[in-house]
């Protein structure tokens, strides 16, 4: 039974999280400090985060880099701040989906299951699938979910991940942001397309932290991205 940790101080809305959550099989638990539900995630097993932005203690969007920094699971906001550029730095930070309040119980569940088992399959290794891979100044371990780039380690949240596997496990082919959004995220009706956009920025600012080269991910205008496979120093 999957463990739900929500971060909040708003009484009303956690009764309704739990109320619903609970229905639904989901074990949930509640801390209305951020300092004491991040304590309880590095310490517990936490399959899954809904977190406020505004908390008593510390703000959510730092809350969430923490937890970023120290576990692989999907991180949720729920927050009465629904303002483009909140919803941006909230996916920028680590988050895996914004949810303004007020909401509609039964979209939350929804998203909750969605995100779940997005994770579940990042997690699983399909039979026959290759562990690894690699091209010029990349190399991508699928087991241990790691990323090499120039031979220097980067870190990626789950969904960054998955997003450069799935590009990268088919090089040349355009992919158009809804179908991106389909297959990392799992979802074709619920959040925001603009969610692809964010990530591919991400990826591609972390993969030149390292990289001289101009990049791996191609826009093609109109159409979407696409994994562009890179060239050895020297040849044509």
């Amino acid at each position: 039974m999957n463990q739900i940790l929500i971060i909040d101080d708003d009484t009303d809305i956690i009764e309704v999280e739990r109320d619903y959550l609970e229905i639904n099989s989901y074990t949930v638990q509640v801390e209305s400090l951020g300092r004491q539900g991040l304590k309880r995630i590095l310490e517990d097993q936490v399959d899954l985060v809904l977190l406020a932005v505004d908390l008593p203690d510390t703000d959510g969007f730092e809350i969430c880099k923490q937890i970023r920094k120290n576990k692989l699971i999907p991180v949720l906001f729920v927050s009465e701040r629904g303002d483009e550029i909140d919803v941006v730095r909230g996916l920028g930070v680590g988050a895996d989906d914004y949810i303004k309040k007020p909401f509609n119980p039964n979209e939350l569940v929804a998203r909750v299951k969605a995100n779940l088992a997005c994770y579940d399959r990042l997690l699983k290794r399909e039979k026959g699938s290759e562990d690894f891979i690699d091209y010029p100044g990349l190399h991508i371990d699928k087991n241990a979910r790691r990323v090499y780039v120039d031979g220097k380690e980067i870190l990626f949240t789950t969904k960054e991940f998955d997003l450069l596997c799935f590009l990268a496990s088919h090089p040349n082919h355009v992919y158009s942001k809804d179908e991106l959004f389909s297959t990392v995220w799992g979802m074709t009706s619920l959040g925001d397309i603009a969610t692809v956009t964010v990530h591919i920025k991400k990826v591609r600012r972390k993969m030149g932290q390292t990289s001289s080269r101009s990049g791996y991910i191609e826009t093609v205008w109109g159409s979407g991205y696409r994994f562009r496979v890179l060239q050895k120093d020297g040849e044509d």
